[in-house]
């Protein structure tokens, strides 16, 4: 089982990414805040489209997190520096939210 911190500002779409990453067989982490970032998560499903998202993939990219970028927003340039191991574009499938979570933890597993 792996601990996936989940970095989604929308309740609603958190709640449903927590299902999902808990259906998986995963532990999702969904910090408060003000908390500190947990140090020992796998992977990471982030919302790079606001400023605290953003900073916070960047975070986590310098640790070498395996990220994964879910967004209603098209993938920039600045975003795909980052290497996430899949950005999805809202809506998206489920399957897709799963492989993506499973290319992410496989990524870090060889890294």
């Amino acid at each position: 089982m792996a601990r996936i911190l989940v970095g989604e500002p929308h309740a609603d779409v958190r709640s449903l990414l927590e299902v999902v990453i808990a259906r998986l067989g995963h532990e999702p982490l969904v910090p408060d805040a003000g908390d500190p970032e947990p140090s020992d998560v796998q992977a990471a499903v982030v919302e790079p489209g606001d400023g605290i998202g953003l900073e916070l993939a960047r975070r986590l990219c310098a640790r070498q997190v395996p990220l994964v970028f879910t967004s209603i927003y098209p993938a920039t340039p600045e975003l795909l520096e980052l290497r996430p191991a899949a950005y999805l574009v809202k809506p998206f499938a489920l399957c897709a939210l799963e492989r993506a979570i499973t290319c992410a933890l496989d990524s870090g597993a060889s890294a």
